[in-house]
């Protein structure tokens, strides 16, 4: 096998992961009454549902895998930037949150776990910064290959994350009430202020 095909083949696994993050997150927030009942044991549906999201979205562009807009080995130099910047976000963004909060075990079990609304850091910057960090993951992934495919998934990602940060910032306001409001009106959900 090529290096190129292994490389879209990567890409194309890795970009399906991504882009189903905001559905396991709307199967999760719009029903958080019904989960809740179930505690962490939900995750036994939640997460083999997200599993199937992730197979048929892989599944629906593997026929797709050799459209491309081009093929440019240097492509991967910027690609490589938006890898790393997206890993930098990433460990901004889990430092000083803790792994219940990035699971969903708070929103499970509200009673079981510390509610506490993060605004330090990145978060100082961004409100959903794990997202901005996939992002980039994502866009390196379109830029290093070219793939069709993948601008595809980047295009469903940005519609489905778009929907899914609307209904994280009413549970959240529901959760944290005025403070939430307030750092929603002073902090930009995903992409941050240019000077600020």
């Amino acid at each position: 096998m090529r290096l190129r095909s292994i490389v879209d083949s990567l890409a194309l696994l890795a970009c399906s992961v991504y882009c189903t993050i905001p559905l396991f997150w709307l199967v999760v927030h719009p029903f958080i009454d019904h989960w809740r009942k179930r505690g962490r044991r939900a995750f036994s549906l939640i997460l083999p549902t997200w599993a199937v999201f992730i197979g048929v979205t892989f599944f629906l562009m593997w026929p797709h895998r050799w459209a491309r807009f081009y093929a440019n080995w240097w492509c991967w130099v910027p690609a490589a930037f938006l890898f790393c910047l997206g890993l930098s976000i990433y460990r901004q963004a889990f430092r000083g949150f803790h792994h219940s909060q990035v699971s969903g075990l708070d929103e499970l079990e509200p009673d079981q776990h510390r509610q506490e609304l993060v605004t330090s850091g990145i978060r100082g910057r961004v409100r959903h910064p794990i997202y901005l960090g996939h992002l980039c993951e994502v866009v390196g992934w379109c830029v290093g290959t070219g793939l069709i495919a993948l601008y595809v998934f980047l295009g469903f990602a940005l519609v489905t994350g778009l929907l899914m940060i609307r209904i994280e910032d009413r549970e959240l306001e529901s959760r944290f009430g005025l403070s939430y409001r307030e750092y929603k009106a002073r902090v930009p959900a995903v992409v941050p202020r240019v000077g600020k």
